[in-house]
């Protein structure tokens, strides 16, 4: 039913870990609260980061805690939901899709990641226990930059830019992949390069699809008008969203390229089976003058003259070695051979 509570993704985490961080532009306070631990919030904001979805239990007491919509806390646990921006109320709620690629497997990992914010706090929840926001949380800690002296809405966009700019990390692993898979085709292709070619299509199908709906809900979290996103705010999520839109541009250019190298992948081959043929028209072109000779003085008729002489057979030896030498010869020449 609409608003039922069931996790649908895969357990990876045997426990949940739950991380509470509260600062202002003065204190900053971080602690592992226990599951059961009461939730709290106070001067400044609160940022309940959340990593590991399976308690369903759990993921409720935060949703009765902060009244967030059962509809929320649905997709919240639909682990496969499109990145997407909502508003419920003053609340927002948004879904972004964490990337990680694997160069030596080539495979791209995809975790969702919810974020649901109100005028000072802030939840994060993420699949499996990565330290993903590691760099906002020393920014916090270190006090350094603004991130301390703005509010939550600007710890949302940070969170957001967190998740973007790993993509751009992504692109270059995924471009280095690309390079290699060219200097494959090039120099010796394999049996299995058209299977890499197309597993590489299908990654980069994959971050697409994270990529342009993160776009539109980008757009929209720019556009927002709920009472505690600040007009400061504006500007950095503008320039989110033109990072957004170079990765789908980038996406797009890298797919063009892939598909570039899957047409030069065949015409190596074709190429390479030219050359192939090439060579066997040359030999076969080369053996027939001499299987003409052969054939003729093969034949069993008694009125052949050069059968009788003494040194014909070296004679007709000789001829063959001559034509052959001026056939390579002149295959060479023209760049044949």
């Amino acid at each position: 039913m609409p608003g039922s509570l069931e996790f649908t993704g895969e357990q990876v985490v045997e426990q949940p870990i739950i991380l509470r961080i509260q600062y202002n532009e003065q204190n900053f306070d971080m602690q592992f609260p226990a599951a059961d631990a009461t939730i709290t919030t106070g001067e400044g904001v609160v940022w309940y980061d959340v990593r590991g979805l399976h308690d369903v239990e759990l993921i409720a007491k935060y949703g009765k805690h902060f009244d967030i919509h059962p509809l929320v806390l649905e997709d919240i646990l639909h682990t496969r939901q499109r990145p997407k921006f909502e508003e419920y109320g003053n609340d927002v709620f948004t879904i972004v899709q964490s990337l990680t690629y694997d160069e030596s497997s080539g495979e791209l990992f995809t975790e969702q990641i919810a974020l649901y914010f109100g005028e000072n706090y802030l939840l994060s929840f993420q699949e499996n226990s990565d330290d993903t926001f590691a760099a906002v949380r020393e920014r916090l800690e270190s006090g350094s930059g603004r991130i301390r002296s703005r509010k939550v809405d600007y710890l949302a966009y940070a969170l957001i830019d967190n998740v973007v700019d790993n993509y751009f990390h992504v692109l270059d692993q995924i471009e280095k992949s690309m390079e290699q898979l060219e200097d494959q085709i090039s120099t010796a292709p394999s049996e299995n390069t058209k299977e890499h070619i197309h597993h590489l299509k299908f990654q980069l199908l994959t971050l697409r699809k994270s990529v342009v709906p993160l776009r539109e809900a980008i757009n929209r979290f720019s556009r927002c008008e709920s009472l505690f996103i600040n007009k400061s705010s504006e500007v950095f999520l503008r320039d989110l969203y033109d990072h957004v839109i170079r990765i789908a541009d980038l996406v797009d250019t890298y797919r063009d390229m892939v598909n570039g190298l899957q047409e030069l992948y065949l015409s190596e081959l074709s190429m390479r089976m030219n050359k192939i043929i090439q060579l066997l028209t040359i030999i076969t072109t080369i053996f027939v003058p001499l299987t003409f000779l052969a054939g003729v003085y093969g034949m069993n008729f008694k009125n052949i003259p050069e059968l009788s002489w003494h040194y014909g057979y070296f004679y007709l030896l000789g001829l063959m070695a001559i034509i052959s030498i001026v056939l390579v010869f002149y295959f060479r020449k023209r760049k044949w051979l």
